[in-house]
């Protein structure tokens, strides 16, 4: 699970990811979390198509109150 950074702060619900998403994909960040690597970390912008991102918020470390994954699906990021 990554986490989400809109602009500077956390999201408040999965709901903010999906407006972020469709005003300004380059505005989200998506954080990589795994020690272990091979995880995107980036702008949702960037992300490589075909690359499915699960995340989870407000904050993967101390605060899991929702999921969701952010994908290309019809020539647009989509949030699910």
């Amino acid at each position: 699970m990554q986490g989400i950074t809109l602009g500077v702060a956390r999201p408040s619900s999965k709901k903010a990811v999906k407006d972020a998403i469709a005003s300004n994909p380059d505005g989200v960040y998506i954080e990589a979390t795994s020690p272990f690597g091979q995880e995107y970390d980036g702008p949702a912008g960037d992300l490589p198509v075909g690359t499915k991102v699960s995340f989870v918020g407000p904050d993967p470390y101390t605060s899991r109150k929702f999921y969701g994954t952010i994908e290309w699906r019809n020539g647009a990021l989509r949030v699910s």
